[in-house]
């Protein structure tokens, strides 16, 4: 036999489609990061919550206790309880001081507390 080149036989093309997809939608481009604010805007209110809430805990804790009010802390915890205790302070008169102070006191940091994390659920929502 001659010597004949062999002639390529022609393969039928085998198109891949790539499966239909969703278009992804584009990020949304914010003109600053606002995750690292939104943590430390947290952070400073649940500071604060926690802050007043041991506050009047802790004037809770001196009165029901007889603690000595001539001692510095004491006087001074008492001081800023009373600014903080707002419009609590007189919700219920009880006759005794010291169940006085821990009902009302105790309804004030209760309220500072969950006013707090209401806060923060806000700032995380918006955030």
């Amino acid at each position: 036999m001659a010597d004949s080149p062999e002639t390529p036989v022609p393969r039928p093309r085998t198109e891949t489609v790539p499966p239909a997809t969703e278009p992804v939608p584009a990020p949304r481009r914010r003109s600053w990061n606002r995750a690292p604010a939104v943590r430390i805007l947290v952070w400073i209110v649940n500071a604060a919550a926690t802050v007043v809430f041991g506050i009047l805990v802790l004037d809770i804790i001196f009165v029901v206790f007889k603690s000595n009010s001539a001692n510095t802390i004491v006087h001074d915890v008492g001081i800023w309880a009373d600014h903080l205790v707002w419009r609590f302070k007189d919700m219920f008169l009880p006759s005794d001081h010291r169940v006085a102070v821990l009902v009302n006191y105790g309804i004030a940091a209760i309220v500072y507390l969950i006013a707090g994390r209401v806060v923060i659920g806000l700032i995380r929502r918006i955030g």
